[in-house]
């Protein structure tokens, strides 16, 4: 559920190649651009944000131009397949990486689920907080049940909430399993859930490991790997949405994790 989120999963044999000297410096440019941005961000929270509290859709609208901003300053370009419903919907998608919510936001933009901590976190925990992300406490098990009525709140409201059911990052090429409990708050609202599959392809590789995100390693060692990638780009599919009013979760979940497998690896 929770972005920036390295996941227990083995890593894959694949390895980015070492990086040239001039990859290097390109990597180091990038960074710097992605640092302005950053701070852009900030603000664009602390100067805007303020007065258009109210205003839900021109904060989505100003956070997808973000998010896609910080994209192409980090050398990520996006290709998106589909159509996202209008309205009220939400969005269950694969965990690869925390450049997720950056990829999904520049589609379609929603509010995300997020473990706690990141609320606390420099920066990013400032970003978060000002696009309205519901914060999960993932250490206590009944606090998912509070975080299903607020995702409901937020439907009914008409919001775009997206979920990532696996709670964590796996490889980018096989799926861990979809945990049920947030899809409830789609089931009790009548609200349609909309999957989405999510690819990472470089110059070299049709999986990217340059963006995994797995095992032990720190989001400073994925920055990095992403900055000294060659020609990455975010492949984006928006699956057909579904009613799902009356459905059995667990077999939802089931469905979705089938459906959005089966597009990883078309």
């Amino acid at each position: 559920m929770g972005p920036f989120t390295a996941s227990e999963a083995a890593e894959s044999p694949a390895q980015p190649a070492p990086p040239t000297l001039a990859r290097r410096v390109r990597a180091l440019w990038r960074i710097a651009r992605s640092g302005v941005h950053m701070v852009y961000g900030l603000l664009l929270v602390t100067l805007f944000f303020g007065r258009s509290a109210n205003d839900g859709a021109l904060r989505m609208r100003h956070a997808q131009r973000w998010a896609a901003g910080f994209l192409r300053v980090l050398g990520v370009r996006v290709e998106a397949r589909g159509t996202p419903r209008p309205g009220a919907k939400l969005i269950v998608a694969n965990h690869v990486s925390w450049l997720d919510i950056l990829v999904i936001d520049a589609v379609v933009p929603a509010r995300f689920v997020s473990k706690a901590e990141v609320r606390h976190w420099p920066l990013f925990g400032r970003l978060a907080v000002a696009v309205n992300t519901l914060f999960i406490e993932r250490d206590r098990t009944r606090d998912a049940l509070r975080v299903v009525h607020q995702i409901a709140e937020a439907l009914r409201a008409g919001d775009t909430v997206a979920v990532f059911p696996e709670g964590t990052t796996a490889d980018g090429r096989t799926l861990l399993p979809f945990h049920a409990n947030l899809l409830q708050a789609a089931i009790a609202t009548a609200t349609p859930v909309q999957p989405v599959a999510l690819r990472f392809a470089d110059a070299a590789h049709a999986r990217s490991p340059a963006i995994e995100f797995v095992g032990e390693m720190t989001m400073l060692q994925s920055v990095w790997a992403i900055a000294c990638a060659q020609g990455l780009c975010a492949q984006v599919e928006v699956l057909p949405a579904q009613s799902v009013a009356h459905a059995d979760r667990r077999r939802l979940a089931e469905r979705l994790r089938e459906e959005i497998g089966a597009a990883i690896e078309a």
